[in-house]
């Protein structure tokens, strides 16, 4: 590493204490748990599963004095259901079935009530896999359902994961507003199709946003409340399965945006509303300012915790695991990264901007356990990186000091060319500048993933690059029955040529948002 990068060499102290970290926190891990592979398997112990003829439910809520289980089982009426707390602050509870059938049925409504300083409250368990609303009543919470179908009834994948691709051409995607309709499009829907026409045009990979049930649809799934629960927007957790095994049956890879950078500020139906004041050590979340991130408006993990630790590490196997995902896209990850979260920084390339006090060596220390997980688990899987930063080492082997990511997305790309579709004439433009400067001025030997439009630029308070080059004749102006335009003519020519330059000199991988390939804000064809 300090070969390659001798300015590295200026920080060895700094990478000798972040890498003693991470293995001190694997050799715990092993001592107590067996294990990365075993502590990653608690989407299998917490939440409500099935253990030798019972429904055995455990939650993680050290701050409870007491606690229930309550639901459509019980008639939400906990009191013949109280929970058992042990030592580190796990509640539990067995409940037996009854005449071979489960206690708790599947598709119960369930939550976890407990009282805190003499005040109950009612949770979704942190660990639910699905979460439902009632579409009729305006402002109505999120209900946890337990998901539980029947051996009968439960998705069995047909096709294996396709190969890792040598070049991963990314089509990424937002299923609820892919179905050119007012109402929210479905996963069965986008398998059926648009799959084919992405397997059609050569892509190779796919790139799923605002799986996890989240708060905001408008956040494109960035507010996430239940971690490991399929979004209730666009159908069950079978629907997607169905969506994964026929992109697998296409050859087509799968990967998920993964938001564990932040937490949605909702109490009443978000892990935030375990959260009752309580210390450090007993929360999933920092507490003071350094607890919230201000510009997200979200809660930040506290990735020091143990518990916070094996949920989030069995959150990235669960997925893996129970949908056959082939990676995941990391979001966020500059706010992990520093305990400023990144917020008000400008960095320019100055390596002491990276490495130093404001480092959050416990975020750095989970992404690396993250990444070592996944690779070994899964060789064949892609783990992507969203860093504004531009932090080095990102992508390099967690073995020789990196945090082990596979891929970072080339940020500044379609920074600039907004800027210039923006601010310069045709006749500004340097295509020198821009091979040199944005293009091809990367780190070396880390991969990267080059995009020349984002979901920011196109519907997120800015202009799709159609709308800059065209203005209203994207509107007016590209009927055959009309004259051709020249304002038209330019507009697709340019548009093909800033893809066809980002393609070819922008990095090892290639991704466009969906309904670029028509130049609009997203796919309503």
């Amino acid at each position: 590493m300090y070969d390659l990068e001798p300015k590295l060499a200026e920080f060895k102290d700094h990478f000798n204490y972040t890498m003693k970290r991470y293995l001190e926190q694997k050799l715990l891990i092993e001592k107590h748990e067996g294990g990365l592979e075993e502590f990653s398997k608690g989407y299998l112990k917490f939440g409500i599963n099935t253990e030798h003829g019972a429904s055995l439910y455990r939650e993680w809520a050290p701050a409870a004095e007491e606690a229930q289980l309550v639901g459509d089982f019980n008639n939400w009426n906990g009191s013949g259901h109280k929970m058992t707390k042990d030592n580190f602050g796990v509640w539990s509870i067995r409940i037996s079935h009854v005449n071979g059938k489960p206690a708790i049925p599947h598709n119960s409504k369930v939550k976890f009530r407990f009282r805190h300083d003499g005040v109950w409250v009612e949770r979704i368990p942190a660990w639910i896999r699905y979460a439902t609303v009632t579409a009729s009543e305006s402002g109505a919470p999120y209900d946890g359902v337990h998901w539980d179908p029947p051996t009968s009834e439960r998705y069995v994948f047909n096709h294996p994961r396709p190969p890792k691709p040598d070049v991963p051409r990314i089509y990424e995607a937002h299923v609820g507003v892919s179905g050119g309709k007012l109402e929210a499009g479905t996963h069965r829907e986008f398998a059926d199709n648009v799959l084919p026409r992405l397997r059609a045009t050569t892509y190779n990979t796919v790139q799923l946003m605002g799986i996890m049930e989240h708060s905001d649809a408008a956040s494109f799934g960035y507010y996430v409340t239940n971690f490991f629960a399929v979004s209730s927007r666009s159908g069950t957790p079978d629907d997607l399965k169905y969506l994964i095994d026929k992109a697998h049956s296409l050859g087509l890879c799968v990967l998920m945006d993964v938001v564990h950078s932040h937490v949605s500020n909702n109490v009443i139906d978000g892990l935030n509303g375990y959260d009752v004041g309580q210390s450090a050590h007993e929360s999933y979340f920092y507490t003071g300012d350094r607890g919230y991130n201000k510009m997200w408006n979200g809660r930040m993990f506290n990735y020091a915790n143990w518990e916070v630790l094996r949920f989030l590490l069995s959150n990235l196997r669960y997925w893996m695991d129970e949908f056959m995902f082939d990676g995941f896209r990391f979001v966020g990850v500059t706010s992990m990264l520093y305990n400023q979260n990144g917020i008000n920084m400008s960095f320019t390339g100055n390596y002491k901007e990276y490495f130093g006090l404001d480092t959050n060596v416990d975020a750095v220390v989970y992404m690396m356990l993250a990444n070592h997980l996944m690779h070994k688990l899964y060789p064949e899987a892609i783990v992507v990186a969203v860093d504004v930063s531009g932090i080095p080492v990102l992508c390099w082997p967690v073995d020789e000091g990196g945090l082990g990511f596979d891929y970072r997305q080339a940020m500044t790309i379609p920074d600039r060319w907004i800027e210039y579709l923006e601010n310069k004439g045709d006749q500004q433009w340097s295509m020198s500048s821009v091979i040199s400067q944005t293009l091809t001025n990367r780190r070396y030997p880390e991969k990267f993933i080059a995009y020349a439009e984002r979901q920011n630029h196109s519907i997120i308070g800015s202009k799709t690059m159609a709308f800059l080059l065209m203005g209203w004749e994207t509107y007016s102006g590209m009927s055959a029955m009309e004259p051709d335009s020249p304002t038209i003519d330019r507009g697709i020519a340019l548009q093909k040529m800033i893809h066809f330059i980002r393609m070819a000199f922008g990095g090892d991988s290639y991704l466009k948002f969906m309904g670029n390939e028509y130049m609009n804000a997203f796919d309503q064809a």
